[in-house]
């Protein structure tokens, strides 16, 4: 039997970086290509982006090119540095991944520790933000104005950060939702 590579298609490509994004065109395989060739991008397959993504000049790559432009050259070279380390694609297959994350504020001082849900794009769908000295808050997409991908599953480093279900279960539980009041001091 002969095998055939699957056909290169074009996909529109973005890494949102919290207030502003960049968007290519990137010719692959498959979702998965682009994906396992690029750190923190998402397909962006929604009918009306991508055609209004015809019109907007965006540089273009190949997933096996040797150049890449700007900024997405980046990106390669950070999955590069990925791909061979233990542990790197273990969640990208997964619905619903389960993660610890802790971060620490613009001070150092103060740290907040992240439950999250998160479902195969790298989206959370619930999170639990437990802080010091206070009682967990939970909130879900209702809650957040914009939910960009926070997590990138092939990153080897998240699965030192998995936990289980019932431990992310039983916090949600424990928490209470998130007040939107602008009076309030968290």
């Amino acid at each position: 039997m002969t095998r055939h590579p699957a056909p290169v298609s074009r996909f529109l490509v973005l890494h949102d970086y919290g207030m502003g994004g960049s968007w290519w065109w990137v010719h692959a395989r498959s979702v998965r290509e682009v994906r396992e060739t690029f750190a923190n991008v998402e397909v962006v397959d929604t009918p009306a982006t991508v055609e209004a993504a015809e019109g907007w000049d965006l540089d273009e790559a190949w997933a096996d090119g040797t150049t890449t432009p700007e900024g997405l050259d980046e990106l390669r070279a950070k999955r590069d540095a990925q791909r061979g380390r233990e542990g790197f694609g273990a969640l990208a297959d997964r619905k619903i991944t389960w993660l610890r994350r802790r971060w620490d504020y613009e001070d150092d001082e103060d740290h907040a520790l992240y439950l999250m849900e998160v479902e195969a794009d790298g989206r959370r769908l619930r999170q639990v933000e437990l802080v010091p000295d206070r009682p967990g808050v939970r909130s879900g997409p209702d809650d957040w104005p914009f939910n960009p991908p926070v997590v990138d599953l092939y990153d080897p480093e998240l699965v030192g950060m998995e936990i289980g279900r019932d431990e992310f279960e039983a916090a949600w539980r424990a928490a209470r939702h998130m007040e939107v009041d602008e009076g309030e001091d968290w």
